[in-house]
């Protein structure tokens, strides 16, 4: 097959001629020669520019495809319509007014040279141009082109109202809005999975298992009509419901944070009756008719098993988790996702790091796993835009057809174990259509087959033109294929390396990419994402060669495959460890605006920053200052960051961290020494505090009670630092939360005591003194009876503190009842005019006023969550607080507060703060 610039280089002149032997025109053979590789090698020269005739029709597919899936059904009859009678108008044949042609036939031989031959048209200037057919042709390709655009936009539209159909008929969306109780034969289309626990206030969203599945047959329980249908639904089940059972391929099921759950075990195609309660789904965007929330306490009720693909690739996963179960823990998260998909192992605050330097592609499996399959079969990604082979397959002698067959076989199963996910399944179209071109003896271009990927599933699954992950997959393959060799290409004539000017401009276009898009999502740039994503690209190949290996053999040779899963921990943990550190530094990423408004400036900008980028290279000094300025920014070294931002405060003796609604607050015990009370509701925002303060080492941890805004996050405390125990209420309830504290210290071997009053210790020049809650018998030494406490707040940790001249109480969430009988402890006496109140439960309405008088601060620290949803803090208690004296300061209106000791911070009574 020739190529586009074939006629360029084909040995002839532009009249037609035969070229002479010293004619400036190179030949084919001159290219070859010089070159340096044998005649009929494909060559750079030789495959012309990119072929970008399907990228119109694949964006106008996809973004039909995005409008359409919950428009109207009038709407979606009226575009398909519309596009195809205009499809047919372009497509009709138009009679062309000419002359007569002049008959006979038409000679041949040397065309006439001259200036006469210049301009376009036939016999006419440019006459001799070998592949030049008249204007007459052009408008002609245009009009095909059109009627390609509008035909697929027609068969989005088609395609995407059929799917948005499937969610307002049949009787399930009307039972939805009746939230109707009923019992339900579903089949599952996807892996279950397990919803990740979030902080609610004082709550924690209980941990549910989610399914996705089709409705096939409702039973209502009013009348008991049966309806066979076809629904899909997002089933949520409590995970807490179900009882420990094994798979039916003898494997043990994934372990949730409350047991086995015989939920998480079911695989896609099994079909099961379940008696739920029908409430309506989400509104925008979603593809579901409703939401199926199960009652299942004896565990899921099977009326069809999988098929067997599926029990297959269940048994493959299996066998890769028990291959892994002896690693360490990154390397046991790791390596299931990076293979196929499996996360269940990954904690949150592995998923957190990865989420922070922009790593979460590499955190479950995606395009570039099938890219490397693909690598070892053909060879070497570099060479995907030629005809040669190199790979396995070249090596065992296979021909380009059976390669191809090879290849579709192995995206098969890749898809049906690793789970369609989009990335997966863009990848899987994309090496199939590559696959194809191979078969058939045509040069691949990736472009095409892209937009042929992209096309094809768009017309198929329509909901993918909503998907985030799959716009960022396709965003970064894009890149890959069109500024990442430019770029490779500008590094190396400037002398970099050509490995490394690869890698680096992969991860340089990936990541300008696709920016804006994350910061939809997260709020956040990242600015170690570069570095981070280029030092894991070299252990990503062989984690998921070694890895897929592994689960190759597992169920044949298990012992064979655990000794590939411990090569293959080497290089997981070492991604594992590029993420952990990455987003343990202090300037990892900046806030950005979220929304689509923050991604179009980050769009807009990123055009600019380029050019400038691309001009610094030329100037190495220049070059080498904004590498150095930019590494100052990211790690942040603490004396330049005080002497330019002031914090953290020469002399600081408590911060009352900015970590939104709850509470964690660090006492200054030494240099680089802290007591932790409270770690607030998540790991980031307390491991930034803390880090900013630079504290590395913390004697004590104290929770004042059990709820998620001030336990949640306990891990971001522990995360790279010395911690020597945990102090913690004797109330264990919520009793979730209270197992997700023990069970963070055992991981982590620390201990855990509880506080009780009268309790007093000393940890450098800071001593403090518990004054709540009182022993379990209801009743302090000496102390009158006072009620047990009522709940979690009332049972609230209070600590009375002693630094620098100053004295500190903090409340935690102690409600009237308890601030009442705190006021008519023994220690109460000791309480009268302390310098700072950590006011109680985030200033809400409930305090108790003589308490507050009795205490008389200086100074009232609240905090609180912006604009969070409980009022907090309360109005009538700020204004309480203010009129027993006191200046009030709050972290929702001004960020991280700390208090200083003495007028040069260094003790003697005085009282002064700082805000970050």
């Amino acid at each position: 097959m020739r190529s586009p610039t074939d006629s360029a280089d084909s040995g002839r002149t532009h009249t037609g001629n035969p070229a002479p032997a010293d004619s400036a025109a190179p030949t084919r053979s001159a290219v070859h020669a010089a070159s340096g590789k044998r005649l009929g090698a494909s060559h750079p020269r030789q495959e012309g520019p990119a072929d970008l005739r399907l990228v119109p029709p694949a964006l106008a597919a996809w973004a039909t495809a995005a409008v359409m899936l919950h428009a109207p059904p009038g709407l979606v009859a009226g575009t398909v319509i519309t596009t195809l009678l205009l499809a047919g108008v372009l497509l009709t044949p138009r009679n062309r007014r000419a002359g007569p042609r002049p008959a006979g036939p038409r000679t041949a031989g040397p065309e006439p040279v001259g200036p006469e031959s210049v301009g376009p048209g036939p016999g006419g200037p440019g006459h001799a141009e070998p592949g030049y057919k008249g204007p007459g042709h052009a408008r002609a390709l245009s009009r095909v082109s059109g009627a390609a655009v509008l035909l697929c936009v027609a068969a989005a539209a088609g395609s995407a109202g059929l799917h948005g159909a499937d969610l307002r008929r049949g009787p399930v969306p009307e039972l939805a809005r009746e939230y109707a109780s009923v019992t339900a034969e579903v089949e599952l289309t996807a892996d279950p999975r397990l919803s990740r626990p979030r902080a609610g206030g004082s709550h924690v969203v209980p941990t549910a298992v989610l399914i996705e599945a089709d409705v096939r047959r409702v039973e209502t329980a009013r009348d008991g009509t049966e309806v066979a249908t076809r629904a899909p639904v997002l089933m949520i089940v409590d995970a807490r419901s179900a009882r420990p059972v094994t798979r039916d391929d003898g494997q043990e099921r994934a372990r949730g944070p409350e047991g086995k759950s015989s939920w998480l075990g079911l695989l896609p195609s099994t079909r099961l009756r379940v008696e739920a309660r029908l409430v309506p789904a989400t509104a925008g965007g979603d593809r579901f008719a409703a939401v199926l929330r199960v009652r299942g306490a004896d565990g899921p009720e099977t009326v069809g098993e999988p098929s067997a693909p599926q029990r297959l690739a269940g048994r493959l996963r299996a066998g890769l988790r028990a291959a892994t179960d002896g690693l360490s823990a990154d390397a046991r998260a790791l390596l299931p996702g990076l293979v196929v998909g499996d996360t269940s192992r990954v904690t949150p605050e592995l998923e957190e790091a990865f989420r922070e330097t922009d790593l979460t592609h590499t955190l479950a499996v995606s395009g570039a796993n099938f890219t490397i399959l693909l690598a070892l079969l053909l060879g070497p990604p570099g060479l995907a835009q030629y005809a040669e082979r190199r790979g396995l397959a070249s090596r065992l002698g296979l021909s380009l057809r059976t390669t191809a067959l090879l290849g579709g076989a192995l995206s098969l199963a890749f898809v049906v174990v690793c789970r369609p996910d989009p990335s997966v399944l863009r990848a899987a179209a994309c090496g199939s259509v590559a696959l194809l071109a191979l078969a058939t003896g045509r040069r691949r271009s990736l472009i095409p087959a892209l937009a042929t990927a992209v096309l094809l599933l768009v017309l198929h699954d329509p909901w993918l033109a909503r998907s985030f992950g799959f716009l960022l997959s396709v965003l970064a393959t894009g890149a890959l294929l069109t500024l990442a060799p430019r770029w490779s290409a500008g590094l190396r004539r400037r002398g970099m390396p050509p490995r490394l000017a690869e890698a680096l401009a992969a991860a340089g276009a990936a990541q300008a990419v696709c920016a804006p898009v994350v910061v939809v999502l997260s709020e956040r740039v990242s600015l170690v994402a570069v570095p981070c994503n280029l030092l894991a690209e070299f252990a990503l190949a062989p984690a998921t060669v070694l890895g897929f290996l592994a689960l190759a053999t597992a169920l044949p040779a298990l012992p064979v495959a655990k000794a590939l899963a411990w090569c293959a921990s080497w290089p997981a943990e070492w991604i594992a460890w590029i993420a952990r550190t990455g987003a343990a530094l202090p300037g990892s990423g900046i806030d950005w605006p979220g929304g689509w408004a923050g991604a179009a400036l980050l769009g807009a900008l990123t055009p600019v920053v380029l050019p400038i980028g691309r001009r610094l290279l030329r100037h190495p000094w220049w070059c080498g200052a904004c590498a150095l300025l930019l590494v100052l920014l990211v790690v942040q070294p603490p004396p330049l960051t005080r002497a330019i931002t002031g914090w953290p405060p020469p002399g600081w003796r408590m911060v009352m961290c900015d970590v939104g609604q709850g509470d964690a607050m660090v006492l200054a015990a030494g240099e680089g020494t802290g007591v932790v009370v409270d770690a607030g509701p998540e790991p980031a925002p307390v491991d930034r505090c803390l880090r900013s303060l630079g504290v590395t080492r913390v004697p004590l941890v104290v929770l004042t009670h059990f709820h998620a805004d001030h336990v949640g996050g306990l891990s971001g405390v522990l995360r790279g630092r010395s911690v020597g125990g945990i102090a913690t209420t004797g109330l264990e309830e919520p009793a979730d939360q209270a197992r997700f504290v023990r069970r963070i210290a055992a991981d982590s071997h620390l201990p855990v005591t509880r506080a009780v009053a009268g309790e007093r210790r000393r940890t450098g020049d800071l001593s403090w003194e518990v004054v709540w809650p009182p022993p379990a018998t209801g009743q302090a030494a000496g102390a009158r009876p006072v009620p047990e406490a009522e709940g979690p707040n009332d049972a609230s940790v209070a600590m009375l503190v002693r630094t620098a001249g100053l004295r500190l109480l903090l409340l935690g969430d102690m409600e009237p009842p308890a601030q009442r009988a705190l006021a008519r402890s023994p220690a109460a006496t000791r309480l009268a005019d302390v310098d700072v109140l950590k006011v109680a439960h985030h200033g809400s309405a409930y305090q108790d006023p003589g308490l507050v008088s009795r205490l008389a601060p200086r100074l009232a620290l609240i905090s609180a969550g912006r604009d969070n949803s409980y009022g907090h803090p309360a109005p009538s208690t700020v204004a309480g607080l203010r009129d027993a004296g006191a200046a009030v300061l709050r972290t929702d209106r001004g960020g991280a507060i700390a208090v200083l000791g003495g007028e040069d911070g260094g003790g003697g009574g005085g009282l002064r703060v700082a805000r970050h």
